[in-house]
């Protein structure tokens, strides 16, 4: 008997868990549950993250939390307590498996159209580290982290799975046309590895294609891995693919924690009325069922629930209208009632129990995560981030007082796109620009030398930040401006 962690959640989410576990107890799923505080109730006592220190205990001890769908209060500054449960834990693989369910309709069953694709969505990084400034009255900025080491955490569990699952194809969805070096880093590595799994598939899509394609003809892609963002909209798109997020099961892999949830609202509307559909927290229990090895309780469930599902029952959120529907409890009960029982369609094949003790990992300190590179890395520059409301070419002047004789200025842009030393008036400018110095002839400089500039910009200009122009052996790590 196994122990994990359970946190309830907000709204529907006790009725939908406590619907789930009954299944679970009836099925006689050897685990106990440890539940935790954790969600918005959490917050209005004052804990600024959602969850009280003894359920991170808890959790950090059991290494599995089942949880129910949590409410971010709004307009009080805190961050969402389910990415926080992410990040903080480094659960760097979202996968949400999305499948036709015989007895959910939609406009590809309808068609005779079968999906089954897997997205695997990188967990940690991207725009989700929340680092926003504001850096005038009109310019915000996001800063957007992609690294090597947490692309490849993600992107080798992406391809493992895949393995695993007898995957046709592997696809990684990306916009590196545009953002060439973060997402370009994200690509690379994707193929880096590709070269290991020679028996799959491995190919990318720019990420508006790959919307249109999935909208389209979903039943050409098997498994895609993308980045935080680009994963976390195509993962909704998916969900509409096979009749919501009511259907949509999710699990935060890593390598000590691993989070299994529903990512669908707390429905407050309904809260109470015990009328919530539970399929979509289930399903995301038996996909922890099969993490930890219980191969033939998470099959008999499933079919179970399939064929629930194939034989018209249904809470009131979807199904055949002609047919009543179930309240949450009923609806448990039937799946419950059809244990033993097969799907017509899309039977799992029931294997047997592999469930080992997991080893608890007892960790003293952070685990650094960095790769190993011996190409020099030399300093060619600064790109600085100024206040201003003078024209372009007054801009210029100024800047050009500084750059003395190691540095010469290369361009002035607005939002991206080049002012100067080549334009048009017909760009519409904000207060800020940025403003690009390299070294003479490409010769190395110190931080010291940025630091000298840095002093006489700062006597022109209010400089809201810069940033460092590296060079990591011959390639240059930076962009160039837009019309530049």
């Amino acid at each position: 008997m196994h122990k994990i962690a359970v946190a309830k959640g907000d709204g529907i989410g006790p009725e939908i868990m406590d619907a789930v576990l009954k299944i679970f107890t009836a099925a006689n799923v050897p685990l106990e549950y440890d539940v935790v505080d954790m969600g918005k109730w959490v917050f209005d006592k004052g804990y600024s993250n959602g969850m009280t220190p003894e359920a991170q205990e808890t959790i950090e001890t059991l290494g599995i939390l089942f949880k129910g769908p949590m409410e971010t209060p709004k307009g009080k500054g805190v961050k969402s307590v389910n990415v926080t449960a992410r990040k903080t834990w480094n659960t760097y693989a979202n996968k949400r498996t999305f499948q036709t369910l015989h007895g959910v309709d939609t406009v590809f069953s309808k068609a005779g159209i079968t999906i089954d694709i897997t997205i695997v969505r990188e967990n940690i990084e991207d725009t989700y580290g929340g680092i926003e400034h504001m850096l005038t009255h009109d310019v915000a900025l996001c800063r957007r982290f992609i690294t090597r080491p947490g692309s490849y955490q993600v992107i080798k569990y992406a391809f493992e799975m895949a393995k695993k699952k007898g995957a046709r194809r592997i696809t990684c969805g990306h916009k590196s046309n545009i953002m060439k070096i973060t997402d370009g880093l994200f690509l690379e590595v994707f193929y880096e590895i590709a070269k290991d799994y020679p028996e799959l598939n491995a190919d990318d899509v720019i990420v508006d294609d790959l919307c249109m394609k999935l909208v389209t003809k979903p039943d050409l892609f098997d498994v895609v891995v993308l980045t935080n963002l680009q994963g976390d909209i195509v993962s909704d798109l998916c969900a509409g693919l096979v009749g919501g997020l009511g259907f949509a099961p999710s699990a935060n892999i890593g390598d000590h924690i691993s989070i299994f949830e529903a990512v669908h609202g707390t429905a407050p509307d309904i809260m109470g009325k015990n009328i919530a559909n539970p399929t979509a927290l289930l399903l995301s229990g038996i996909g922890m069922l099969r993490h930890l090895g219980l191969m033939e309780m998470a099959a008999i469930i499933e079919n179970s629930l399939l064929y629930t599902l194939e034989s018209g029952v249904h809470t009131g959120d979807f199904g055949d209208k002609a047919i009543p529907s179930l309240n949450t409890t009923a609806f448990a009960d039937a799946v419950i009632a059809n244990f033993g029982k097969l799907p017509a369609q899309n039977a799992k094949p029931v294997l047997a129990n592999l469930y080992v003790t997991p080893t608890i990992f007892k960790l003293d300190k952070n685990p650094m995560l960095e790769s190993i590179d011996d190409e020099a890395i030399n300093i060619l520059g600064a790109d600085f981030f100024i206040e201003t409301n003078l024209q372009p070419t007054e801009v210029a002047e100024k800047c050009l007082k500084h750059t003395l004789t190691l540095f010469k200025l290369v361009t002035v842009t607005n939002r991206g796109t080049q002012v100067w030393p080549k334009g048009s008036v017909f760009t519409n400018l904000v207060s800020q620009y940025g403003c690009r110095f390299e070294s003479i002839d490409n010769l190395p400089l110190t931080q010291v030398d940025i630091l000298e500039l840095t002093k006489r910009m700062m006597k022109d200009f209010k400089v809201c930040s810069y940033e460092l122009l590296n060079q990591f052996g011959y390639k240059k790590a930076y962009s160039l401006a837009q019309g530049q």
